[in-house]
């Protein structure tokens, strides 16, 4: 019978030595990490707070100048508003005056409706000069809402239809005169007349005939228009009215 080895077991002095070795180790780990951390602070910590604070000023401008413009827009509204009390009042040259600091330094909504409204008065007080500079203002603003430059410019051409030479209205109005857009029977009517300054009674004639079938045109323009056309020989009543006419008369 072989003889029984007998098993040998670590003793607790080598297992304590063991661990220590193993604490020593983690010790000296995590302080080269935590080195290794710090010194990544020291090499990264100037940049790493300068974009993080230009990030912050940044964000606030943009707050600010937020708030700001709301606050600018806010104030040019009433004075807008205290204007057309002004006018509603019968105060023209003091809702004029009252426009003067929107229509010079408003934002782009607010300076071409400022200025279209400078316009207006200056049209009823008989100054056509002034209206028509400040309707062009606004015509040739490319940073004002595209409707607001489309009516300035038909206005622009009214209060000057007079003494403007009919090819120049013709050129301003032709492209707003169109079927679909916002202003073709304001824009339409005026190029008609002009059509027929010029002795071009067929294009005129066409045009007010459209003019007075298409139904987005207001009925008080589509009856002018009816009636030029009548004039020039189109006939330019609806098919409804035709109808209508017997059972009226009846």
């Amino acid at each position: 019978m072989l003889p029984t080895r007998s098993r040998r077991f670590p003793s607790a002095s080598s297992a304590r030595e063991a661990a220590q070795k193993d604490g020593f180790v983690r010790e000296v780990d995590d302080a080269l990490r935590e080195e290794e951390l710090l010194s990544a602070l020291r090499r990264y910590a100037a940049p790493v707070g300068a974009v993080i604070a230009a990030g912050l000023i940044a964000l606030g401008g943009w707050l600010w100048w937020t708030s700001h413009q709301a606050d600018v827009r806010a104030g040019q509204d009433e004075q807008i508003t205290l204007a057309m009390d002004k006018l509603d009042a019968g105060s023209q040259d003091a809702a004029f005056a009252q426009l003067a600091p929107v229509a010079a330094e408003g934002d782009s909504g607010n300076r071409a409706v400022a200025r279209m409204l400078q316009a207006g008065i200056a049209t009823r007080q008989g100054k056509v000069q002034d209206a028509a500079r400040l309707f062009n203002s606004v015509a040739s603003d490319s940073s004002a809402p595209q409707p607001y430059r489309d009516l300035a410019t038909i206005r622009a051409v009214a209060v000057t239809f007079d003494t403007l030479a009919p090819p120049d209205a013709v050129a301003r109005l032709r492209p707003l005169a169109v079927p679909e857009k916002p202003f073709f029977g304001s824009a339409g009517e005026l190029l008609g007349i002009a059509y027929l300054r010029e002795g071009r009674r067929d294009l005129a004639a066409a045009l007010f005939g459209a003019i007075a079938h298409d139904a987005g045109v207001p009925e008080s323009l589509r009856s002018r228009a009816r009636q030029m056309a009548g004039s020039l020989g189109v006939d330019a009543v609806d098919d409804v009215t035709r109808g209508a006419a017997p059972a009226a008369q009846s």
